[in-house]
């Protein structure tokens, strides 16, 4: 099977989470993009989405699913998104294309955040994917020396700026060995946001997408 194959057999096995639910949280990328495109024939059983970025804000209305300010609600109950890397204890790397922090927030304020990958995004270790890291402009300076300082080498994702109006440095030649240490390390810099690292609130649920099936972990 091709990628764009395995994304749609993992997005198509992810429906079966949001059976029940009214009010759902909807994450950014590509293998995301198909699960939504599969929720036009939820029309009438979703009453509304929070989304995770103004793409996936589109492509939601695009399909007929409304969405809503988180704001406006209490809870989600099931979040679906997908990831950069995958561990076997299911924490993640996100953020590739930019929307880690809502991401981050929306994955918070569910009950159960169902994550959806093709087989290519599972490692051992992560770091292999560039972490990043959301910074607020004036400090991408200090922010970029402290990580230099943790043992890796960031990188300005030069005139790309968040839906937040904020800036990613993404950080090249880590070895996480303790992703949830070092998720708090960093989310401890001045200036930073938040960090792609969703490893004290990781996945409850792992689709992975090999061709032959559907892996579960959880």
């Amino acid at each position: 099977m091709t990628q764009d194959e395995l994304k749609k057999q993992v997005a198509q096995a992810a429906l079966q989470y949001i059976d029940g639910e009214t009010i759902i949280g909807v994450g950014t990328g590509s293998t995301v993009n198909f699960f939504i495109d599969m929720l036009a024939d939820y029309k009438g059983k979703i009453k509304a989405a929070a989304s995770s970025s103004d793409a996936t804000t589109e492509r939601l209305k695009g399909v007929g699913i409304p969405v809503i300010e988180l704001n406006s609600v209490d809870e989600i109950g099931v979040y679906v998104d997908g990831a950069d890397e995958v561990d076997t204890n299911k924490k993640l790397i996100k953020g590739g294309g930019g929307a880690l922090t809502r991401e981050k927030i929306i994955a918070a304020a569910s009950k159960k955040f169902v994550c959806i990958v093709d087989s290519t995004k599972s490692v051992d270790v992560l770091g292999a994917f560039p972490l990043p890291v959301e910074v607020i402009p004036m400090s991408r300076n200090y922010v970029a020396n402290e990580l230099e300082k943790l043992g890796g080498r960031p990188v300005w994702r030069k005139d790309y700026y968040t839906d937040n109006g904020c800036e990613i440095l993404d950080v090249h030649g880590l070895k996480i060995v303790d992703p949830v240490k070092l998720e708090t390390i960093i989310n401890g810099i001045t200036g930073v946001v938040t960090n792609g690292l969703f490893a004290a609130r990781d996945a409850d649920v792992v689709l992975v997408g090999n061709g032959d099936k559907v892996d579960t972990i959880k």
